[in-house]
Protein backbone atom coordinates (compact mmCIF):
# COMPACT_ATOMS: atom_id res chain seq x y z
CA UNK A 1 0.00 0.00 0.00
CA UNK A 2 1.19 3.66 -0.69
CA UNK A 3 -0.10 6.67 1.18
CA UNK A 4 -0.86 10.09 0.05
CA UNK A 5 -1.00 12.80 2.33
CA UNK A 6 -1.34 16.52 -0.09
CA UNK A 7 -1.62 19.73 1.38
CA UNK A 8 -0.79 23.87 0.70
CA UNK A 9 -4.42 24.31 -0.98
CA UNK A 10 -6.08 27.48 -0.05
CA UNK A 11 -7.64 30.74 -0.85
CA UNK A 12 -5.95 33.02 -3.49
CA UNK A 13 -6.45 35.76 -5.31
CA UNK A 14 -6.03 36.23 -9.56
CA UNK A 15 -2.63 36.34 -10.02
CA UNK A 16 -1.35 35.18 -6.98
CA UNK A 17 0.40 31.75 -6.28
CA UNK A 18 0.40 28.65 -4.23
CA UNK A 19 2.42 25.54 -3.68
CA UNK A 20 1.30 21.71 -3.25
CA UNK A 21 2.91 19.75 -1.21
CA UNK A 22 2.20 15.70 -1.80
CA UNK A 23 3.81 13.18 1.08
CA UNK A 24 3.80 9.58 0.01
CA UNK A 25 4.36 6.71 2.71
CA UNK A 26 4.20 3.08 2.18
CA UNK A 27 5.83 0.98 -0.15
CA UNK A 28 6.91 2.84 -2.82
CA UNK A 29 9.28 0.54 -4.81
CA UNK A 30 5.60 0.39 -6.44
CA UNK A 31 5.57 3.68 -8.14
CA UNK A 32 7.13 4.96 -11.33
CA UNK A 33 5.30 8.03 -11.77
CA UNK A 34 3.36 10.99 -10.00
CA UNK A 35 1.20 13.30 -11.07
CA UNK A 36 -1.42 15.93 -9.93
CA UNK A 37 -4.77 16.13 -11.01
CA UNK A 38 -7.71 18.29 -10.37
CA UNK A 39 -11.38 18.23 -10.60
CA UNK A 40 -13.56 21.38 -10.88
CA UNK A 41 -17.27 21.04 -9.77
CA UNK A 42 -19.11 18.92 -12.75
CA UNK A 43 -16.18 18.53 -14.59
CA UNK A 44 -14.11 15.44 -15.07
CA UNK A 45 -10.78 15.18 -13.09
CA UNK A 46 -8.12 16.22 -15.65
CA UNK A 47 -4.51 15.81 -15.73
CA UNK A 48 -2.46 19.22 -14.65
CA UNK A 49 1.43 17.74 -14.29
CA UNK A 50 3.55 14.67 -13.62
CA UNK A 51 6.56 13.51 -13.19
CA UNK A 52 8.14 9.84 -13.80
CA UNK A 53 10.95 8.41 -11.35
CA UNK A 54 13.44 9.68 -13.92
CA UNK A 55 12.23 13.55 -13.72
CA UNK A 56 10.28 14.04 -16.80
CA UNK A 57 7.62 16.46 -16.78
CA UNK A 58 4.78 16.88 -18.42
CA UNK A 59 1.53 19.58 -18.51
CA UNK A 60 -1.49 20.37 -19.52
CA UNK A 61 -2.05 23.11 -22.29
CA UNK A 62 -3.57 25.42 -19.95
CA UNK A 63 -0.94 25.53 -17.24
CA UNK A 64 2.23 25.44 -19.35
CA UNK A 65 4.60 28.15 -18.36
CA UNK A 66 2.80 28.98 -14.71
CA UNK A 67 3.18 25.40 -13.50
CA UNK A 68 6.00 23.65 -12.21
CA UNK A 69 5.73 19.84 -10.78
CA UNK A 70 9.09 18.88 -8.56
CA UNK A 71 10.23 15.95 -6.52
CA UNK A 72 12.17 15.58 -3.41
CA UNK A 73 13.33 11.81 -3.39
CA UNK A 74 14.63 12.77 0.01
CA UNK A 75 11.65 13.70 1.52
CA UNK A 76 9.60 11.12 -0.66
CA UNK A 77 7.37 14.49 -1.43
CA UNK A 78 6.16 15.82 -4.99
CA UNK A 79 5.24 19.54 -5.65
CA UNK A 80 3.00 21.88 -7.55
CA UNK A 81 4.33 25.23 -7.57
CA UNK A 82 1.57 27.08 -9.06
CA UNK A 83 1.88 30.97 -10.07
CA UNK A 84 -0.47 33.22 -12.12
CA UNK A 85 -3.57 31.88 -11.41
CA UNK A 86 -6.85 32.22 -12.52
CA UNK A 87 -10.28 31.47 -11.08
CA UNK A 88 -10.25 28.39 -13.84
CA UNK A 89 -7.63 27.10 -11.73
CA UNK A 90 -10.05 26.75 -9.08
CA UNK A 91 -10.51 22.63 -8.56
CA UNK A 92 -9.90 20.21 -6.11
CA UNK A 93 -6.39 19.04 -6.55
CA UNK A 94 -5.43 15.27 -6.09
CA UNK A 95 -2.15 13.94 -5.86
CA UNK A 96 -1.85 10.18 -8.16
CA UNK A 97 0.33 7.64 -7.75
CA UNK A 98 0.90 5.30 -10.76
CA UNK A 99 2.32 2.31 -9.75
CA UNK A 100 2.40 -1.24 -10.66
CA UNK A 101 -0.29 -3.36 -10.29
CA UNK A 102 -2.29 -0.36 -8.89
CA UNK A 103 -2.66 3.61 -9.24
CA UNK A 104 -3.13 5.42 -5.92
CA UNK A 105 -4.56 8.57 -4.54
CA UNK A 106 -3.94 11.52 -1.91
CA UNK A 107 -7.60 12.48 -0.44
CA UNK A 108 -7.51 16.06 -2.70
CA UNK A 109 -6.93 19.68 -1.55
CA UNK A 110 -8.91 22.28 -2.66
CA UNK A 111 -7.72 25.50 -4.01
CA UNK A 112 -10.28 28.36 -4.92
CA UNK A 113 -8.76 31.21 -6.91
CA UNK A 114 -11.21 34.58 -6.28
CA UNK A 115 -11.20 38.47 -5.43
Amino acid sequence: QVQLVESGGGLVQPGGSLRLSCVASGKLFSIYAMGWYRQAPGMQRELVAAITNGGSTNYADSVKGRFTISRDNSKNTVYLQMNSLKPDDTAVYYCKAQGFPRDYWGQGTQVTVSS
